[in-house]
């Protein structure tokens, strides 16, 4: 399929996303009119976004939103705030989503946002005119029932709170399910800061299990400690694995007796920095990928693993904590040297699984208890892994490949069920 108005840089996200797509689309022998559908977005807005800034001057930025499907429900996806930020990487984003919500059956298409802004470079009131300008640009296409977002990287749920204010000043009334990821005192859930990161460990638990192996007894390294990886870790150690490396954007730090993670916490939480720790020896984040531990945990950004880094990668698993880390050429060669990856749209598929329970708290006005959530995250996310796990082995294909032909074929099969208008 080649089109190019989408035709994507080789080395984007969009690339690796169109590449799995079509390897779905080749397992489910679809033609290439349902190929065309299921890659190309629904509805794609981009904006100027105006800031008048403390010191008086304007500066203007682009917004993007882009609605990949919609065949199952409104949209839904992140919003994120990043100097990289482009259409390419938007538009892949909105993919992996639509089948992440598909791959654990929550009644969601994928969507997803971003204004290319670095925000450490702006004060918070600032953030704020930027966020209600760019909600204000594109509210003729979100919406509780449209297109619902949630935090990401360079937002959280401040931002979320001020999106669902000004959405709901325009309207006149207080309307909560338009974004998740918001504070408790404004119609947020319980659970669900946390919820990708304990998805990524449900998920790295079941995978562990199919090979008997225990969590306690495995040793994990973890490639961004932020929003995901941070919980993330924090849980691992609390059940028992030794976290041996952590890493974020300016370094991080490994022990191979394992980290002391709530100190490492303590620390970052005082405004030091992870590469500062005392508690271990300096490491970057292209070591960190390639030292000598069970599981690798890559939670930052996209494209982190590639052919040349695949090569390097000694853990047994990679459980995919971030969206798209490894390129399409990064999974072939992990394949070949037979690294198990459990991928993104089923691993960190946590957070939008309890956004959704978020979005239905809110929708009926009733609070659920943090152990109703946790125990029906857990539920939806092994039940997830037991589908994928089981097509990959009765066809003998890649936890990816199977997650894929999961996500696709109930998306595809909506396309079908609901027929073309007119």
């Amino acid at each position: 399929m080649t089109d190019s108005a989408t035709t994507p840089r080789p080395s984007s996200p969009l690339a690796t996303a169109q590449a799995q797509l079509a390897d779905a689309v080749q397992i489910l022998g679809y033609d290439e009119g349902m190929h065309r559908m299921l890659a190309t977005p629904r509805r794609e807005m981009n904006v100027a976004v105006p800031l008048r800034r403390d010191t008086g001057e304007i500066e203007l930025f682009t917004g993007y939103r882009v609605q990949h499907n919609i065949s199952r429900g409104p949209g839904k996806g992140g919003l994120r705030y990043s100097a990289s930020v482009d259409p390419d990487e938007v538009r892949a984003l909105a993919m992996w989503m639509t089948w992440k919500c598909a791959v654990v059956d929550v009644p969601y298409g994928g969507a997803k946002g971003g204004v290319t802004i670095d925000p450490r470079l702006y004060s918070l009131a600032e953030l704020e005119r930027v966020t209600r300008r760019y909600t204000s640009e594109i509210m003729p296409i979100i919406g509780p029932e449209r297109d619902i977002m949630a935090p990401d990287i360079g937002t959280n749920e401040q931002t979320m709170a001020w999106i669902m204010d000004t959405y709901s000043v325009n309207l006149g009334y207080t309307i909560p399910a338009v974004t998740t990821g918001k504070p408790l005192t404004v119609g947020g859930s319980l659970g669900r800061p946390t919820a990708t990161s304990r998805g990524v460990v449900h998920a790295a638990e079941a995978a562990l299990g199919d090979a008997g192996v225990r969590l306690d007894e495995v040793s994990v390294a973890v490639q961004g400690f932020g929003k995901v990886g941070a919980p993330a870790a924090r849980i691992l150690a609390e059940s028992g694995a030794r976290v041996v490396a952590v890493s974020d954007e300016h370094g991080g730090v490994r022990s191979s007796d394992g980290l002391d993670v709530p100190a490492l916490l303590r620390h970052v939480a005082d405004g030091g920095a992870v590469h500062e720790f005392e508690g271990g020896e300096p490491v970057d984040n292209a070591e960190l990928l390639s030292l000598d531990v069970d599981v690798l945990i890559p939670a930052a950004v996209e494209g982190v693993i590639d052919a040349d880094t695949a090569r390097q990668v000694k853990a047994r698993w990679v459980v995919e904590g971030a969206n798209g880390p490894t390129t399409t050429r990064g999974d072939e060669v992990l394949a070949e040297r037979g690294v198990v990856v459990v991928p993104d749209i089923l691993a960190n598929a946590g957070g939008v699984v309890v956004s959704y329970f978020e979005w239905v708290q809110a929708n009926q006005a009733y609070w659920w208890t943090e152990n109703e959530i946790a125990e029906r995250l857990e539920h939806r996310m092994l039940a997830s892994y037991r589908a994928v796990a089981s097509l990959a082995s009765a066809e003998g294909v890649s936890l990816r490949d199977a997650a894929l032909t999961i996500g696709v074929r109930r998306v595809a099969e909506a396309h079908k069920i609901r027929g073309l208008y007119p």
